[in-house]
């Protein structure tokens, strides 16, 4: 299982809206297990596939403690059902923001529908971190990113900060001598 490139902001493929899948088969399980383990390496707790540059409709996650036996959890065609009106405050963060965390509102409780690892229909009733989880989640499945439920200034200086570390990083890889050079 290969660990996969995370994408991040400002990369315009982040702001794709992902195809339903057709069936869950062999490949497509692949995928939710180099996302899974993409995901551990990161870390992280929640990784959808556009992440990885596949626009399809698909999640992974995992919320239990480092420390505690893994709980990988897998989303397929996922969609949100009965979003409770009552909001909760998470600080969120995310792998294709790295480094950034900010506080959003989210609705504390949803049910949500899809089909899991083997393609099986599944409905969770979600709540707290689970629950803003799988919404920051099926917001990438939108292109939408957790940035974009802050104030417009702190996104614009947010993604202003990574397009300047990305362009820092280019220049670095660039100059970086190759294997041979320097013998």
């Amino acid at each position: 299982m290969p660990i996969r490139q995370i994408l991040t902001a400002p990369d315009p493929r982040l702001r794709e809206i992902s195809k339903p899948v057709k069936k869950v088969d062999d490949e497509l399980r692949a995928l939710m297990d180099d996302m899974l383990e993409t995901m551990y390496d990161a870390p992280g707790i929640g990784l959808a596939a556009i992440q990885v540059g596949v626009p399809l409709r698909v999640i992974v996650m995992d919320l239990s403690d480092s420390d505690d036996k893994p709980e990988p959890r897998y989303f397929v065609n996922p969609e949100i059902l009965d979003p409770s009106e009552d909001m909760s405050v998470y600080e969120e963060g995310c792998l294709s923001v790295p480094d950034y965390f900010e506080s959003v509102d989210r609705p504390s409780q949803c049910r949500v529908k899809y089909l899991d690892y083997d393609g099986n229909e599944q409905i969770l009733v979600a709540q707290g971190l689970l629950a803003t989880c799988i919404q920051h989640e099926m917001d990438h499945l939108e292109g939408v990113l957790f940035i974009d439920h802050i104030s417009r200034l702190k996104r614009d200086r947010i993604l202003k900060k990574l397009k300047k570390e990305q362009r820092f990083k280019k220049v670095m890889d660039e100059d970086a001598p190759t294997d041979g050079l320097l013998q």
